[in-house]
């Protein structure tokens, strides 16, 4: 099993590891609603190393990344990030990532851990139609978020005057002196819907970073967080983890990602797509609340009045903001309004639960 350059922080931090998309991760430290509390109301710090870095490179890099991915990446500018999706040649997405533009003709992508080795062979796959060079750094880079609505005060601690940190825009990135290393990529991203950041480092020098955000960060409330959090946090903001509630079967108009699906220009797949965007689709993702006791799992059957089985669970947990059991899956579009009742199977009851606008937070 791979692990981060932090494992050994981490298990000093009396950290709870467990394997997740290949490597060892902190999955929680003091427990995950208390970690959760204090990404929603202060600053938190996840080492999210697991994630894949590829660069693409060359003078045709802008049109082989507008036909692999479905978003309109002549829309980016150095400096600028975007989130898109991988769309596969059968209607479903091989993965979701983001996309920063470094440079001219230079990219880098930021693709899920657990598809790392599949996301490589996608992309190079497509990539010998095009002048373009790539490179898999995965292994080199650590990624910190700083997650909470302490983060612009604390970065803009440790970033000094070298950047301004404090007003970097959604979706933008920079780079920035942190802890006697200079010029390091700092992005306003981040996955819990919170103020926040991600920094991509060399793992040489990620842990002199995190330990610098903690020296800064101690009147902040800052505490190190797991995945467990990581998923809590994003399930209330309504987005998708891939392997849940996005997959090689799910297409982006059901998964509610028509946003980042732009028929402006060709991409893999897109006749079919936009067919269904056109003609709309057979089943929808939605979020409900669970109206009784009971917590929806992934995987568990959603029914209807009569117990017939329209649907399965993909995301489920008991929000700890509302402290209330909330989730998504995938229903028939007629079942898909809100305010519409529909049963999780949860064992041998069917718990009602009603569907409701996303995001729960």
């Amino acid at each position: 099993m791979k692990t981060t350059a932090l494992n050994k922080v981490h298990k000093e931090l009396g950290a709870k590891m467990l394997p997740f998309a290949g490597f060892e991760m902190p999955i929680q430290y003091e427990g995950v609603n208390a970690e959760h509390e204090t990404v929603r109301n202060n600053v938190g710090v996840f080492d999210v190393s697991h994630m894949g870095n590829f660069f693409v490179e060359g003078p045709e890099a802008l049109d082989f990344l507008q036909y692999i991915t479905s978003n309109d990446v002549a829309k980016l500018r150095p400096g600028k990030v975007q989130y898109s999706c991988f769309p596969n040649e059968t209607g479903g997405i091989v993965d979701d990532l983001l996309v920063y533009q470094l440079g001219d003709n230079k990219y880098m992508l930021v693709v899920n851990g657990a598809n790392l080795e599949k996301d490589w062979n996608w992309i190079n796959k497509y990539a010998s139609n095009y002048d373009v060079q790539l490179k898999n750094l995965s292994d080199q880079y650590s990624i910190l978020a700083v997650q909470g609505p302490n983060s612009p005060e604390l970065l803009q601690r440790i970033a000094g005057d070298s950047a301004d940190l404090k007003n970097l825009k959604f979706y933008t990135w920079t780079t920035a002196d942190l802890a006697g290393h200079k010029d390091i990529l700092v992005s306003a991203t981040g996955y819990t819907g919170e103020k926040g950041y991600e920094i991509y480092v060399d793992n040489k020098y990620v842990q002199d970073i995190w330990e610098e955000l903690f020296k800064q960060g101690e009147d902040l409330g800052i505490k190190p967080i797991g995945l467990g959090a990581r998923d809590t946090l994003r399930l209330e903001k309504g987005y998708c983890l891939y392997g849940n509630d996005i997959d090689d079967t799910t297409s982006p108009i059901e998964a509610g990602l028509g946003w980042i699906t732009k028929f402006t220009k060709d991409f893999v797949n897109a006749e079919n797509l936009k067919k269904q965007k056109e003609e709309g689709v057979k089943r929808k993702l939605v979020g409900f609340k669970l109206k009784d006791k009971g917590i929806a799992r992934h995987g568990y059957d959603i029914v209807n009045e009569k117990g017939d089985k329209i649907g399965v669970v993909t995301s489920g947990t008991m929000s700890p903001t509302l402290k209330e059991a909330i989730g998504m899956g995938y229903v028939p579009k007629e079942y898909s309004k809100p305010g519409n009742e529909i049963f999780i199977q949860i064992r041998k009851k069917q718990i009602p639960a009603e569907i409701v606008k996303l995001p729960f937070v």
